[in-house]
């Protein structure tokens, strides 16, 4: 099945990706006209709020990815592509972000734009807003109120 593919590459993809940002970034950077690599340890959520409040972080990711599955699982017959397709990103990103939480402590990002003010973010999290755009456009463009 596609979206059991798409969770686990997705999964496979940001740890590989974190391995390497944790041997090859710390203290040594990479700065280039488009992205830098620059290792940071994230404490909180999206751009740094809400640090140290882990157990909170915890807590959410397992009731939302809980309830994603059940709703995934119960629905994907009847659910559309980008529906489907959508809620395995999201469900993928969470669980490589709650892995880091669950067993550092904190979230490895390392992928930076360098040329707008914006924060330092990861594979993962590249998969969860890939994920909410998929989203948006199936709540604007296609979904119908019955």
């Amino acid at each position: 099945m596609i979206y059991i593919f798409i969770i686990i590459a997705g999964l496979i993809l940001d740890r590989l990706s974190k391995i390497y940002a944790i041997n090859n970034f710390i203290g040594n950077p990479i700065e280039g006209p488009i992205i830098n690599l620059t290792y940071l340890e994230n404490r909180g959520a999206a751009f740094g709020i809400l640090q140290d409040r882990r157990i909170f972080f915890l807590l959410i990711t397992v009731g939302i990815v809980c309830y994603l599955i059940y709703y995934f699982i119960k629905n994907y017959k009847n659910n559309p592509l980008i529906l489907n397709v959508a809620l395995s990103f999201i469900i993928s990103g969470a669980l490589g972000n709650f892995y880091d939480r669950a067993f550092n402590g904190y979230v490895v990002d390392f992928i930076e734009i360098s040329f707008v003010n914006f924060p330092i973010f990861n594979i993962a999290d590249i998969f969860v807003t890939i994920g909410c755009g998929l989203s948006i456009i199936y709540i604007l463009f296609i979904h119908e109120e019955n």
